[in-house]
Formats: structure tokens, sequence, C-alpha cells
């Protein structure tokens, strides 16, 4: 990795550093990054070059009842004037050591068939490749139009 770049690992005493950040899909929100903050489960190493965000990598760790800890890579980007240099590679990486060092035995991301960059990022780290798996969302959570005979679901009482 470029000897330029410095890794953080996101809490109270950096986040201010986001601010501005054009890196993410659109601009930080005060409202969303509290929560993001508050909760030990949500994880985002980011890699600065100077004073300027260049990529980040975040991540969800998920606990079931009957198993250990997961880890869902939600999101790894680099700003484009940085990429090729190793940081999403760098990043991703130490996102996998977080999650790890929190007890995580299961790590799982889920990209487009024709994202071929990602891919060969998640390869590069050992990743295996699961085929075969249909991903679901809803309320837009993928940005895919609604079928206009969708229903939603009931709610529990």
């Amino acid at each position: 990795m470029d000897p330029d770049v410095t890794l953080h690992l996101l809490d109270h005493t950096n986040a201010s550093r986001l601010d501005g950040a054009t890196v993410f899909d659109g601009p930080v929100r005060l409202e969303a990054l509290a929560p993001f903050l508050a909760d030990p489960g949500h994880l985002l190493i980011f890699a600065t070059v100077g004073d300027t965000v260049a990529g980040f990598a975040s991540g969800v760790v998920m606990y079931h009842p009957d198993k250990a800890p997961m880890l869902f890579v939600s999101e790894v980007g680099v700003d484009e004037p940085f990429r090729r240099r190793g940081i999403a590679k760098a990043l991703t990486g130490a996102l996998l050591e977080q999650a790890r060092t929190l007890g995580c035995e299961g790590i799982w991301v889920a990209t487009e068939a024709d994202n071929t960059p990602a891919q060969k990022l998640y390869e590069s780290l050992a990743a295996r490749r699961t085929d075969g798996i249909v991903v679901y969302d809803w309320d837009g959570a993928m940005d895919a139009p609604r079928p206009a005979s969708a229903s939603a679901p009931a709610r529990p009482a």
C-alpha cells in the first residue's frame, strides 16, 4: 500500500474527519453518524492521504442466538484519484482483522455479478466465492425498482 496512506478505525475522536468526504454515496449525515458511532457492532475503517479521506470499508457485526458473531461487509469504496494503490485491499483487510478481534467467525459480502473490481478485491484477500445465492430486498434497499404488485409484509403484533 502507498506509504502516504493512513488507516483509521472510526470512533468519536476522529469522526469529524469524515465531514466533507466525497468517498461516500452522499454527504455524511450527522443524524446517521451518531447511532452508527453509538453501536459497537458498526465498524468503519477509513483511509486518509494527508487531510483527504481517500476510502473506507464498513461492516456490521451480526449476532444470532445459536451462532458465533458474523460480519457483513456492507461497503468498500475508494475515491477515483486514489485507486490502484492497494487502499481497498488494506481497508478490507483491516476490517476483517477488526471483525476477528471481536470474535466474528463468519465474514461475508455480496456484490453485483458484473462488479469485476470488487470480485478481484475479495479474491485477493482469499475470499471464497459462493455461487447459487439469490438476494432479495425490501423498500428499495438495493435501489431496484419495486414491482407495482408487491405488497408489504404483515407487521407483527
